[in-house]
């Protein structure tokens, strides 16, 4: 597993929005984008491991509803979210 328990620590407590908040959508998202980043790295050494790629077709899916949801709960949380990681809309 590409995110360690330090790194996946270190994303929590940059999104979470109070300090018991583990599982928020902003949390779940940041997340998320590490994973994807990394098995975006993996693809390029891999490229033909389908079997991870359909895993990160899941991952991008997943975020995706994530971003919809908060987009439509708290249009201001979501333009944070997507500004802090750096992600397309």
């Amino acid at each position: 597993m590409a995110l360690t328990t330090e790194r996946k620590s270190e994303v929590i407590g940059g999104f979470r929005r109070s300090d018991q908040d583990t599982g928020s959508a902003e949390v779940q998202i940041a997340i998320l984008t590490e994973r994807i980043q990394y098995l975006t790295e993996h693809f390029k050494v891999h490229s033909k491991d389908y079997a991870s790629r359909r895993g990160l077709l899941r991952m991008v899916s997943r975020r995706r509803r994530l971003l919809d949801y908060l987009k439509r709960i708290d249009p201001q949380r979501y333009l944070d979210v997507i500004n802090r990681l750096d992600i397309r809309k």
